[in-house]
């Protein structure tokens, strides 16, 4: 943010106003083993305490916008009741009018998804134009391929499902088990090695709809495929494209389920000549999804994930400014 070059200290003729509360860290502290008072305390200090600068007044909020690194969910607990999850920071009135940038959005207008971070923050053009060749021309012998854990404690998980589509697949998928004993799903370059060496990666829900997974399958030209909507389709509506169909796979979670659609069939039908056109798309994607290193220079290619971002929330701002005149 502080590399930014239309930053400026001066409120008065910004823009926008990026407030400096990181919902999901401090979130963190309180989780488990706090009571809901104490969840809750410190958003309600910043609301206090933003509600006092006269910058508040221009807009009563609507102009400024802050990160986190939580889903957005995680900020809307309904009842303050100890067991329930999260904290009620989203639910304030005055929050409400803020913009909050998260991992994963939902149903309110006031939450945009943005890219979960990767592993890869390139900070010259040349590295991320090498990469993207280098993704173009990798060998890769797998059909599909799955890294996670089974997700049993949840009913409806589709996990299990893929689990075992990629078990008895004869060797067109390679799955990393992140329920084994020793698993390696927390190193980036077992997982990368894993997705450039496949043609489709699966990205079913987990704790949530959303996975990080999904950002890393991008980055290695792995074309994604989707059990749920709001896996992507209607989270990054700043970074991918409308056409889904142009750089991923869709399959049913309930037709997976019930047994009317194999992944190994569905993605065997996709032609040589589809596969190399959505590859590309993908490959293309990626700028846009990686956060690049802000202390060099990013010129050439393609605005990356913060680029898009700030002019997210730039042109958010001037329309609404424009609809309160």
């Amino acid at each position: 943010m502080k590399k930014y070059e239309c930053l400026t200290n001066n409120s008065l003729v910004a823009s926008a106003i990026f407030v400096p509360y990181y919902a999901g860290l401090d979130l963190r502290r309180y989780l488990w083993g706090f009571n809901t008072s104490m969840r809750d305390s410190s958003g309600l200090d910043l609301i206090n305490w933003l509600k006092q600068k006269p910058q508040w007044k221009t807009m009563w909020g609507k102009d400024h916008f802050l990160v986190s690194s939580r889903i957005a969910r995680d900020f809307r607990r309904k009842s303050n009741r100890k067991s329930d999850w999260g904290s009620n920071f989203r639910f304030l009135p005055e929050s409400k009018n803020l913009l909050m940038l998260t991992i994963e959005s939902g149903p309110w207008k006031n939450d945009i998804a943005v890219p979960y971070p990767t592993s890869f923050h390139p900070s010259s053009d040349d590295q991320v134009l090498q990469w993207q060749n280098l993704m173009r021309t990798q060998n890769r012998p797998y059909l599909f391929s799955f890294a996670g854990a089974s997700r049993t404690r949840q009913k409806n998980s589709t996990r299990k499902e893929i689990i075992r589509h990629c078990q008895s697949s004869n060797k067109l998928c390679k799955l990393l088990d992140c329920n084994s004993v020793g698993h390696e799903c927390d190193d980036p370059l077992k997982l990368m090695n894993l997705f450039r060496s496949s043609i489709f990666c699966l990205q079913p829900p987990g704790d949530s709809l959303t996975r990080r997974s999904t950002f890393d399958s991008i980055l290695a030209g792995c074309i994604p495929v989707f059990f749920h909507p709001g896996s992507a389709y209607t989270q990054y509506l700043w970074y991918l494209p409308k056409n889904y169909s142009n750089y991923s796979v869709f399959i049913s979670a309930n037709d997976l389920k019930l047994g009317k659609v194999r992944i190994e069939e569905k993605l065997v039908t996709v032609s040589k000549d589809e596969v190399a056109s959505m590859r590309e798309e993908v490959i293309r994607l990626i700028p846009r999804i990686i956060y690049g290193d802000r202390r060099s220079g990013l010129e050439s290619v393609e605005d990356d994930a913060f680029d898009l971002a700030i002019e997210g929330v730039l042109k958010r701002v001037d329309r609404l400014r424009g609809s309160d005149l």
